[in-house]
């Protein structure tokens, strides 16, 4: 199954298949997640899915059950 998962704030949208790291379809939508320890113990990778809920993309796969997925990216200064 294919989802749609869009990026904010940059309105970037890339096809993703349900399994698929999260941050496997931002590098390949050209977005930057930043990261530090790829187990989701320092929260670098945290982003907002669009119900507001937080998670960690380096420990997260596409969902299934959705047709769109939107993720909000916010900067954090310290990485």
């Amino acid at each position: 199954m294919t989802v749609h998962v869009r990026f904010l704030p940059d309105d970037v949208t890339v096809d993703a298949k349900v399994g698929e790291p999260l941050l496997d379809v931002a590098d390949r939508a050209g977005v930057f997640i930043p990261t530090g320890c790829l187990m989701g113990s320092c929260h670098a990778c945290s982003v907002e899915v669009e119900d507001g809920n937080t998670i960690r993309a380096c420990i997260t796969a596409v969902p299934p059950g959705c047709q769109e997925l939107t993720i909000n990216l916010f900067g954090d200064p310290t990485w």
